[in-house]
């Protein structure tokens, strides 16, 4: 059965525009029929639909299910978008099937994308976790000036992952089961020298991902999937 999004869906019973023509033009589903929705927020409905006005779709709740998600602790990761934006909207879609938290972009030195258009990286957001049957939305956040992200205070673990031939350690071995973690990926020409160097002095750890020698959406989802192996509930 498919799922609905519908964040806002206890203040009227009725589903989005875009849902409600997905619900009623693509799967052509009437009154009378079941559906599934999440808000977001950690409750999933079991519903069905009890009225339709045009392109309007009204629903009532037949149970509400208060979901935990699949992980412990909050995890965010902030990193620089790619120059390819198919690649950063490809790890975004993983990491949200995966388990993310949170989702920062960063402008960096050697960042080559210094715009994204978070609303296209939303939808692809509330796809992914209407398709993984995720009962929480990630949180997307605008594109944040390296320097500025780093002053924020961020619960938890605070890492940096980088390719310098500087002192490193594993990030598998130093996550924290049921801590929060705030990890930094780099731009393709991964983060300057100076830059690690503040995060550094702002308390985040440096570390390495492994041996490899990774693309910055591959290291995104890396660092998200390490994080959930350790606090897979």
């Amino acid at each position: 059965m498919a799922l609905f999004y519908a964040p806002q869906i206890e203040e009227g019973w009725e589903l989005p525009d875009d849902e409600a023509a997905h619900c009623l033009r693509v799967l052509r589903l009437g009154v009378g029929d079941e559906l599934d929705i999440t808000d977001g927020k950690g409750n999933f409905y079991k519903a069905e639909i009890s009225s339709i006005a045009g392109k309007r779709c009204y629903v009532k709740a037949k149970e509400v299910i208060r979901m935990q998600k699949g992980w412990k602790g909050h995890l965010h990761i902030a990193i620089a978008p790619t120059k390819n934006l198919d690649r950063i909207e490809w790890m975004t879609e993983k990491a949200v099937e995966i388990g993310l938290d949170e989702l920062t972009f960063l402008n960096c030195r050697f960042s080559e994308r210094k715009v994204i258009k978070t609303e296209r990286i939303e939808r692809i957001v509330v796809s992914a976790m209407k398709q993984s049957l995720k009962p929480y939305k990630t949180v997307v956040n605008e594109m944040t000036d390296f320097a500025k992200f780093i002053k924020q205070d961020f619960p938890g673990d605070k890492f940096i992952a980088h390719c310098y031939d500087s002192e490193r350690v594993l990030l598998k071995d130093n996550i924290s089961a049921e801590r929060d973690a705030t990890i930094l990926i780099g731009p393709e020409g991964d983060f300057s020298p100076e830059e690690v160097q503040m995060a550094v002095e702002a308390g985040f750890k440096p570390v390495s991902l492994g041996n490899s020698r990774l693309r910055t959406e591959t290291a995104g989802l890396v660092a998200c999937h390490t994080f959930n192996l350790i606090n897979e509930i």
